[in-house]
């Protein structure tokens, strides 16, 4: 009897395995030539530019969790920018707990914005952030539970399409409102910034820079892995049936709701994951990144990159990002429209996204404006 291997999931697509190659190399390569060539060099990789492209991969683990559940299950979600913020504020306490006399009020417990604010004593819900194991695991259940509970109500219910997109939505802007209020204890309109160091290692320095891009590496390698064994596998099939026909899934006997409240926890997780990685990286975390149009930009990173091929939203996040950071310098104030008009484009004209739409231009098969171009069929004749 011969065993399939444990990474069949992986080999049987050479796209999973170069996207995976891609990152692991990464990971390696970009450090080494950040802290190992001389700045002088012409392959040197200034830490400005680590940095950077460390918030990039935050952002492609994001659009991963998205599109696992959009493109393979059918979910659009409008609020995942909640689950990002969740778990960068996890993260955020963790840093301000860290700073502790080096503040400018040099209070030993109290963050500089509570003793402003004349709180005298530590709100219960920071208890814990001192230790760095507490805010991973707090990273991961956080936003995992909102996902849960909401998931839990919604999918019952049977609320789907537009409906769940705008409930989600709604979600964000009603976080975005309470984190904006004082009284909440997580720094208000300000938020949490100043932060000092990363379990000892100064976050200024260019080893700390360079480790935090690996970590990022590795935890989009390890999401994408996750990704992909869910949707390679039985789950990952029945997923496919939910998104392009539920009320028949749900007909032959699936408990459709419990599939798809694994799948929207999971894909939680994986930006509260992103989230606390991006924090140290950019060094603030504020009510802004519950914006929802924040979250609808992490739509369009999916769509760009081509919706149910996970590395087509790894691919997107990045060069929409990518060309957010150009156009933000170049043209300030054009950038909003740059992006609409991008996401038109891409509706209109490349529904599949870059890397759904690569085959078919190769084969010379794609449509433009409803009309077919391509190799002519003729029929078979006796």
């Amino acid at each position: 009897m011969i065993r399939a291997s444990p990474f069949a999931f992986l080999t049987e697509s050479r796209a999973a395995l170069t996207t995976l190659a891609l990152i692991v190399a990464a990971a390696a390569i970009v450090p080494a030539l950040n802290l190992m060539v001389p700045a002088g060099s012409p392959v040197h990789v200034p830490t400005w530019v680590v940095t950077l492209l460390g918030k990039y991969l935050t952002y492609a683990l994001l659009a991963l969790s998205v599109d696992l559940i959009w493109g393979f299950c059918g979910i659009l979600s409008l609020g995942h920018g909640a689950f990002f913020a969740l778990g960068g504020y996890a993260m955020g306490m963790y840093l301000m707990r860290q700073i502790g006399e080096r503040g400018v009020y040099k209070h030993p417990v109290l963050p500089d914005f509570m003793v402003f604010l004349n709180w005298k004593d530590l709100p219960w819900y920071w208890y814990g952030f001192d230790v760095f194991p507490f805010a991973l695991l707090m990273v991961v259940l956080v936003p995992g539970a909102l996902a849960f509970a909401f998931g839990w109500f919604a999918f019952r219910s049977r609320v789907t399409g537009v409906y769940l997109s705008i409930i989600t939505q709604a979600l964000t802007f009603a976080l975005m409102l309470a984190f904006f209020r004082n009284d909440m204890g997580f720094g208000g309109n300000n938020g949490l910034t100043d932060f000092k160091d990363i379990l000892g290692a100064n976050l200024q320095a260019d080893g700390t820079r360079a480790a935090l891009f690996a970590a990022s590496a590795v935890a989009l390698a390890v999401g994408y892995v996750v990704c992909r064994f869910i949707v390679a596998s039985r789950l990952g099939r029945v997923l496919i049936a939910i998104r392009d026909a539920e009320s028949r899934t749900r007909f032959l006997g699936y408990r459709v709701e419990h599939y798809m409240l694994f799948v929207f926890v999971v894909s939680a997780v994986l930006a509260g994951v992103a989230g606390a990685l991006y924090v140290p990286q950019v060094g603030i975390i504020n009510p802004s990144e519950f914006s929802p149009a924040n979250s609808i930009e992490i739509v369009i990173w999916v769509a760009v990159g081509g919706r149910g091929s996970l590395h087509g939203a790894i691919l997107g996040a990045i060069l929409v990002n990518y060309a957010k950071t150009y156009f933000t310098g170049a043209l300030p104030e054009a950038w909003l429209y740059v992006l609409g008009g991008l996401f038109i484009f891409v509706t209109l004209f490349l529904p599949k996204g870059l890397v759904g739409s690569i085959p078919a231009f190769a084969a010379k098969d794609f449509s433009f404006f409803g009309l077919r171009f391509g190799p002519a069929k003729t029929e078979a004749r006796p």
